[in-house]
């Protein structure tokens, strides 16, 4: 699993939550390059992408990885912390399995990744 958010302690909590309470093994990359760079070498099994971050925003990080042969099939959940319709619908539609918003419970955060990702918690 990688975790790519550019605020330290978003990132920290929800690998920490992934890992000790979700039991998943947890990378993070504080920037969307460091987060294509860092998928590309682990080929995970999901990527937890924040949507605003500066240089390359969660969307534009999506859009590199479906160019990239190892990563095409990855899936990729957005964490954002606009939380309107309008704009869950607008990330629905990039190709993102689906949306968790900020601020997230860190002890639900494994079984709610694991929910919109349609695997058994």
């Amino acid at each position: 699993m990688v975790v790519v958010d550019d605020d330290p302690s978003i990132r920290e909590v929800a690998a920490l939550s992934l890992s000790a309470v979700g039991g998943h093994d947890v990378q993070t990359a504080a920037d969307g390059a460091d987060g294509v760079e860092l998928a590309r070498r682990l080929r995970p099994d999901a990527v937890l992408l924040d949507v605003m971050m500066p240089t390359l925003d969660g969307p534009t990080v999506l859009a590199q990885m479906r160019t990239i042969d190892v990563l095409r099939d990855v899936p990729v959940v957005f964490l954002t912390a606009k939380v309107g319709a309008q704009e869950i619908r607008r990330l629905d539609g990039l190709g993102a399995v689906g949306v968790i918003t900020k601020p997230f419970d860190p002890l639900g955060l494994p079984s709610r990744l694991a929910d919109v990702l349609g695997w058994d918690a």
